[in-house]
């Protein structure tokens, strides 16, 4: 089969890379990272049976999910969790756990058939958690799908829908418990997400790798100068 894979950030292009060399001698797989390397012309000259999109950021055109078999990976359990920044608002919901719902890319922001779930863990950093679900998606969802004839089923039960968080909504309050502070900073704790923080006289400070024993929050912090 032909596969293409587009995919951001870090770990996920490592994991497709690793995907590439356990199937060279099956599969002939395309990295396309990012937009601009999944043009129409390419997908149409190599002619792929499937297209997956691990934590991929970008609005799908219609041509390319109505000409070819287009899987997205979605981290909560669907229909539960449709939309925007489903990480940082199962967290802030107090979950723990979640499964990551591979699906079909249809009309509607994650509401095609699902392919199958797979269980996940909430803890630790957003980074963290992302990392050990490409490992999920790359090691064990992608192969389960390409190596058995899996159909997908219809979502079922009543969809719930995430609102995409704004960056303005990282900012920490006075009102939040240090639990409730723990996991901002970690929900945002992830390249390329905007990082929680808080304002001091004509300072930004900005969060990261936070740790709660309970009682107490520790972070780094990054201070700087709102004006820069």
């Amino acid at each position: 089969m032909r596969i293409v894979i587009a995919t951001l950030k870090s770990w996920n292009l490592e994991n497709a890379a690793a995907l590439k060399q356990r199937y060279m001698d099956i599969h002939e797989i395309k990295i396309a990272a990012g937009r601009e390397e999944l043009s129409p012309s390419m997908l149409r000259e190599f002619k792929p049976d499937f297209i997956f999109f691990p934590h991929w950021s970008y609005v799908i055109p219609e041509e390319i999910y109505e000409s070819y078999t287009c899987i997205v990976f979605h981290m909560t359990d669907l229909p539960y969790g449709r939309g925007g920044s489903p990480l940082q608002n199962l967290i802030v919901r107090g979950f723990r756990r979640t499964k990551v719902c591979a699906i079909r890319v249809q009309k509607g922001f994650d509401t095609g058939p699902v392919y199958l779930k797979k269980e996940a863990g909430l803890e630790g950093s957003a980074e963290e958690i992302f990392r050990r679900i490409s490992k999920l998606v790359f090691e064990e969802m992608i192969p389960d799908i390409l190596e058995h004839d899996i159909e997908p089923m219809e979502q079922t039960g009543e969809p719930v829908v995430f609102k995409r968080r704004r960056p303005e909504e990282s900012e920490l309050c006075a009102q939040q418990k240090p639990e409730q502070i723990y996991d901002v900073i970690r929900m945002l704790d992830a390249e390329g997400y905007p990082k929680a923080f808080l304002r001091w006289g004509g300072y930004k400070l900005v969060f990261s790798q936070a740790c709660f024993d309970g009682e107490k929050v520790r972070a780094a912090v990054e201070m700087i100068r709102e004006d820069e």
